[in-house]
């Protein structure tokens, strides 16, 4: 149902968003409530990041942070976009002056799938049911060094490019297994029919903070970002995700870190489970309280523990 009409909503409202189908997925979906509780016109407008443009090395060689979201927010601070939508797991902790977080999503299912070839199927390798020896893709640092931690026999290899790019690499056989977010293949609505599927438990192989939720950036103090908040945000997911990424805080705060932290709410306490890896380490921990703060805590100290 629409909203009232708000004197400071703006007519028409440009969405900045990166130009992967999936990217344009996601902003159009944001699209989709934006015209209809707020009743505005919107367009998107497609910003190339760092991440995008770089494809032919590993992410953990590019400079700074911010891989995807750097030209995004740019776009904002210039005034070409009035708001922008990340994968809230693609966000370092601390955004720049000037812009702030108007809403949360509601969370897509924030677990990692590893999808796998049939023949590199193995039921009898437990958690990790791929065969001996096989050549693993991913990207990310934190889901090497879950492999490393949980699976040392199998062997990680750099896996860059969009979705359906990926899955390409692992049917021709490039790979033969790879890791995706669960929240990309659904929101993709891919059919895996030819792959082996595996969804992760989150408490066991921990997701990066903010997964599966997307996360809408605006201006600080922008006329319209109280009626975009009221339109979008889900304040649940809210909360889940801002417990993750003050663990992610603590850590230096940024994506590329092999850092996992997933948190939920079970009753009337939050449950809250983390993975940090490093050099010859891997460590997991979990932490139940009603209060978040201790959950962070407690999730930050068990962690650090094997880098003091």
């Amino acid at each position: 149902m629409r909203q009232p009409s708000h004197a400071s909503v703006m007519n028409r409202m440009i969405i900045a968003t990166r130009g992967s189908e999936l990217a344009r997925i996601q902003a159009q979906t944001v699209a989709a409530a934006l015209r209809e509780k707020l009743g505005v016109d919107v367009d998107l407008a497609i910003i190339h990041t760092q991440g995008d443009r770089v494809t032919d090395r590993p992410l953990r060689e590019l400079e700074g942070r911010g891989y995807f979201t750097r030209e995004i927010e740019e776009a904002l601070l210039d005034r070409r976009a009035d708001v922008a939508v990340h994968s809230f797991k693609d966000m370092p902790s601390k955004a720049p002056d000037g812009l702030a977080l108007a809403a949360v999503s509601v969370r897509e299912d924030a677990a990692d799938l590893l999808i796998l070839r049939p023949e590199a199927h193995d039921p009898g390798m437990g958690f990790i049911p791929v065969r001996a020896g096989a050549v693993v893709g991913t990207s990310a640092v934190r889901r090497e060094s879950q492999l490393k931690g949980l699976r040392p026999d199998l062997k990680s290899k750099d896996l860059r490019g969009n979705v359906p790019t990926r899955l390409g690499k692992l049917a021709n056989g490039q790979y033969d297994a790879i890791f995706l977010a669960a929240a990309g293949v659904n929101r993709l609505g891919l059919n895996l029919s030819g792959f082996v599927a595996v969804r992760l438990d989150p408490a066991r192989f921990v997701p990066s903070p903010g997964q599966g939720a997307l996360a809408i950036q605006m201006r600080a103090g922008d006329p319209a970002f109280e009626a975009v908040r009221a339109a979008l945000h889900d304040p649940d997911t809210a909360a889940a995700t801002a417990l993750e990424r003050a663990v992610q805080a603590r850590f230096g705060g940024g994506c590329g870190l092999p850092l996992g932290a997933h948190a939920f709410r079970d009753g009337g306490e939050w449950q809250g489970y983390g993975h940090w890896g490093g050099e010859g380490f891997f460590t997991w921990s979990q932490a139940r309280h009603t209060d978040p703060e201790t959950v962070i805590r407690h999730l930050h100290r068990a962690l650090a523990e094997e880098t003091a």
